[in-house]
């Protein structure tokens, strides 16, 4: 099992979740981070960490955000590691509970 990095995390881009990492399987885009499914170890420890809940479990991932199961692991193999935490975008607050934002997306 792994845990995944939802819609919620677009444009938002919080890297709380970053800091607590122990095996850095964090994964940066433009504007969103994922998450390697081959590196996480399933510690759990992102998920509370993370202020606009974008990260779930895979086996609790709503069937809304399947595809971004798929998604995380295809952009983890060509988006750099990150191991330490840097400031949110500007607009990021503006971001936070938008719907349907998958189209905004940068791969």
């Amino acid at each position: 099992m792994t845990f995944v990095v939802t819609e919620n995390c677009i444009r938002c881009k919080y890297m709380d979740c970053v800091e607590v990492c122990p095996v850095d399987c964090f994964k940066e885009g433009p504007n969103m981070l994922v998450i390697d499914p081959d590196e996480c170890i399933d510690c759990a420890l992102c998920e509370p960490e993370c202020p606009v809940q974008a990260i779930v479990s895979e086996d609790d991932l709503p069937q809304k955000d399947a595809e971004f199961l798929t998604l995380n692991a295809r952009l983890a193999k060509i988006w750099p590691t990150i191991s330490q935490m840097k400031p949110a975008p500007l607009d990021a607050k503006e971001w936070e509970g938008v719907p349907n934002k998958r189209e905004f997306l940068e791969e």
